[in-house]
């Protein structure tokens, strides 16, 4: 038989209980809250990385979008931010900001939105499914370099994120 001191005896039964037992003694019950859905606002910009305009600016890029080139019919762009992490069930007011003139989308699975050159477009996307989905561009060119990833994260995973309640 183990014998355990009295603090120890407390953690013990504190870590196998929902009750703490703060130092005076007293039982706290902690209970932890569901995740509460939130509204995101969420900026996410078009960047040019390596595009035909900048070939009088970096000589190794004639040759990269000649015919026949590595860039051949392709340019390279991103979305900044790449990776956008949200938890099932939010909202996101997303603020795509595109300064450039050549046209983008942002496409998810079940979501896609033309991005015009020059232009901020508002959007609003509810995250109802957890998982990993690609984030693409769908013009041919800006494929398959223009893409990134929305992660969503499960409610449960998330309980007691909001606050913890405590009772006395």
């Amino acid at each position: 038989m183990v014998h355990l001191s009295l603090p120890l005896r407390r953690f013990v039964a504190a870590a196998s209980s929902p009750l703490l037992l703060n130092g005076c003694d007293r039982a706290v019950a902690v209970r932890a809250e569901s995740y509460h859905p939130r509204a995101r606002a969420i900026t996410v910009t078009t960047v040019p990385l390596l595009v035909k305009e900048q070939r009088s600016t970096f000589p190794f890029l004639a040759s990269a979008f000649a015919k026949g080139g590595t860039l051949d019919g392709k340019e390279v762009y991103a979305f900044s931010p790449s990776t956008l992490t949200v938890v099932e069930g939010d909202t996101i007011h997303l603020t795509l900001i595109n300064p450039e003139d050549d046209a983008h989308s942002f496409v998810l699975p079940d979501f896609a939105v033309s991005l015009p050159g020059n232009k901020i477009t508002e959007a609003t996307y509810v995250a109802r499914r957890v998982g990993i989905f690609p984030i693409v561009c769908a013009i041919q060119a800006h494929l398959p370099m223009m893409s990134g990833q929305l992660v969503v994260l499960s409610a449960s995973s998330m309980a007691g994120a909001d606050s913890a309640s405590t009772t006395r």
